[in-house]
């Protein structure tokens, strides 16, 4: 009981606690909204269709620790992203991105966001092919336009797919270590440091085991409570509709 009373007086372990569920948050809401903007816009009958779902899914069959190593080189100092603004004239916007503890954490946001939309991408698509013509076809005959149609009928014939998706996204915001351990370590600082990442580093780097469990049940106590409350919050609404 000693290593929850250390974790609810220890200040790093409420902050990894705070960059967790930013992650969490940021990535849960940006990943539904990529992935159901991109699942919309391949859905329709354009020729190139089949090769843009490949190609937005593809990051997803790479592993994290390699995307890390990538963007690791694009956000380097002498990386890409510098390289482009000092080719455009913009020197005064070049940073250190990994090294910036303002910049760092939504960096590796942003990497997460790159690599997995697609993923839902898959199972948005999914849900919209299961979604009936007839019923498309009858709210245009009613007068309703695309958006109205959109949010009236096929966002509520969604709600399977997206309390999946969602889900998903849930647990892997929680638990997010890969990406963070490979672009910063948790640093510069503490400014990127997770649950996962302190699991790992007082487990294997200080050889605290106890209070490393401990942390990691308070992880999975969260996954299994934000998890709960999820499904609980968006069956209702669904019920609702």
């Amino acid at each position: 009981m000693q290593n929850f009373v250390t974790f609810a007086q220890d200040p790093g372990a409420y902050g990894a606690l705070l960059h967790t569920l930013i992650i969490t948050v940021v990535v849960v809401i940006g990943q539904n909204v990529l992935g159901l903007l991109l699942a919309v816009a391949l859905n329709s009958t354009i020729k190139s269709r089949n090769v843009l779902r490949v190609l937005f899914f593809a990051p997803v069959l790479v592993t994290p620790v390699i995307v890390a190593y990538l963007w690791g080189f694009i956000f380097s100092v002498k990386g890409p992203i510098n390289a482009f603004l000092g080719a455009i004239g913009l020197d005064a916007a070049k940073q250190v991105w990994l090294g910036n503890p303002d910049l760092a954490l939504w960096a590796i946001i942003m990497v997460i966001l790159w690599q997995f939309s697609g993923y839902l991408m898959v199972i948005y698509l999914a849900g919209l092919q299961n979604v009936p013509d007839e019923l498309i076809e009858a709210a245009r005959l009613d007068g309703a336009g695309s958006i109205r149609i959109f949010f009236s009928v096929t966002l509520p014939l969604l709600k399977p797919a997206i309390i999946i998706g969602t889900l998903l996204v849930l647990i892997n915001g929680l638990k997010t270590f890969d990406q963070v351990w490979v672009l910063t370590g948790g640093g510069p600082g503490t400014a990127t440091q997770t649950l996962a990442t302190i699991v790992y580093q007082t487990a294997f780097e200080f050889g605290r085991y106890g209070y490393a469990t401990a942390i990691a049940l308070v992880m999975t106590i969260l996954i299994i409570i934000f998890s709960l409350v999820q499904v609980r919050v968006t069956r209702r609404k669904a019920d609702d509709r």
